[in-house]
């Protein structure tokens, strides 16, 4: 997947120390799936009711939007407006149920050293970009065309016969969006470090589709966006 110059997209990945201990704490017979998502590209898999996602902001400071779809009814999906109005939080940390559209928890946040995560900020996009920043941003990627892309392409996406019809609010872990007194939203340096890590246990059989964004035009990624690992054990 072609994503924009500026990234540098890193082909040699090698672990850093917080990622390899972050992943070892986990018995390596448990380990179903072990992957690195490259900066700036898009993600999918597939997570069994009882099995734990673990997702490792490997060099630190990187927003990782993400979408949870069940698998026995894709109509079915994340919903940021229910989560928020169950957990009565403005932000996910350890312990918060993740609800959908049809009010059912669909996974818990099981274990998190980052401390709390954005449902608020969406996905960026090119027309996104165009009016925060300026117009001659259209050209750049986004976590929208992630999205678009990988369901378009992706062997599980045409299993359940994904479109973008299935895209909705995301959250976005590792991401710092804080409320100003204004009521508005800012987007800020991030929280995280390297080797910060968010376990999702799902609570129903479900699909998880990332977009590692590639946003270059605020500090959600430090101007510098980065590999993700993502772990999938028992």
């Amino acid at each position: 997947m072609t994503i924009n110059n500026e990234i540098q997209k890193k082909d040699n990945y090698v672990d850093n120390v917080e990622s390899v201990e972050s992943v070892d704490a986990i018995d390596s017979k448990n380990i179903q799936l072990r992957e690195i998502c490259a900066a700036g590209e898009g993600w999918m898999a597939e997570v069994k009711k009882g099995q734990t996602l673990r997702i490792i902001d490997s060099e630190g400071n990187q927003a990782v939007d993400t979408l949870f779809i069940s698998c026995a009814d894709i109509a079915e999906r994340y919903s940021a407006t229910d989560t928020l109005a169950q957990n009565q939080k403005l932000f996910l940390e350890m312990g918060s149920q993740l609800f959908t559209n049809k009010g059912r928890v669909i996974a818990t946040i099981t274990e998190d050293t980052c401390g709390r995560h954005d449902t608020l900020g969406g996905a960026c996009s090119c027309e996104s970009n165009t009016v925060r920043y300026a117009h001659d941003t259209y050209p750049m990627h986004s976590c929208r065309n992630n999205f678009m892309h990988t369901l378009a392409t992706h062997p599980i996406a045409q299993k359940h016969g994904l479109t973008l019809r299935n895209i909705g609010p995301n959250i976005n872990f590792f991401m710092n969006v804080p409320i100003t007194p204004d009521g508005s939203l800012a987007f800020d340096d991030g929280i995280s470090a390297p080797g910060k890590y968010v376990d999702i246990t799902a609570q129903m059989d479900m699909i998880v589709l990332i977009s590692n964004c590639p946003q270059l035009n605020n500090p959600c990624n430090g101007y510098n966006p980065t590999p993700i690992e993502l772990v999938i054990y028992e």
